[in-house]
């Protein structure tokens, strides 16, 4: 399988996003999905370098798609951290 871009996580994250505010996830719904999202990476990789990673997971934090808590998370869960 092909390497996850940045842009299809970032997409990934905003549909969760989208989701919690519209009332259709329940947090441990969002916990399941988020944690499908990590696999998935850390199975197929990610197609780009450490920098992108880290700055496409700034901004959509910055942007309120994910709390820095998740950010962290993905960070580490990633190994950016």
């Amino acid at each position: 399988m092909a390497p996850v871009t940045v842009q299809r996580l970032v997409k990934e994250l905003e549909k969760l996003k989208e989701q919690v505010d519209a009332g259709t996830l329940k947090a441990r719904d969002y916990d399941e999905r988020l944690a499908r999202i990590i696999r998935e990476l850390r199975d197929q990789g990610l197609d780009a370098d450490r920098a992108a990673i880290t700055a496409a997971l700034a901004d959509v934090a910055k942007r309120g798609i994910i709390t820095p808590e998740v950010q962290e998370h993905l960070r580490h869960r990633l190994g950016l951290a």
